[in-house]
């Protein structure tokens, strides 16, 4: 039986070189996106769909040792889009980071059916 391919993953955020996370939260960040990318569908509490972002929109919430992190993300077919990483400071997530991933989930959007057009 062979398996399928890993999903890539698409950063529209400029790629975060080095984040401010902890060696910790790293690591399940890594693990949470490689099991993404294996095609596992993540519920909560390590994902939470963002319906006011846009549909197959989530985050994924790393917990840090003094705050928490959020790495916005849509899965498509072909690939995960990476949309928006920022700390989370307050109980609900700030319109500007909701403006930027709904763009960029458009943009994402868009592209895929440019790219699947003859």
């Amino acid at each position: 039986m062979r398996q399928q391919p890993d999903t890539p993953i698409v950063w529209l955020k400029r790629e975060v070189k080095t984040p401010p996370f902890s060696r910790t939260a790293r690591l399940e960040a890594g693990l949470l996106l490689r099991s993404l990318q294996q095609g596992d569908v993540l519920g909560l509490p390590p994902s939470r769909p963002m319906p006011a972002i846009g549909v197959h929109c989530h985050a994924l919430r790393i917990p840090d040792r003094e705050q928490s992190w959020r790495i916005v993300y849509h899965v498509a077919e072909d690939a995960i889009a990476i949309l928006e990483v920022f700390s989370k400071k307050t109980q609900s997530t700030p319109p500007r980071v909701i403006e930027v991933c709904t763009k960029r989930s458009a943009a994402f959007l868009k592209a895929a059916a440019m790219r699947e057009r003859p």
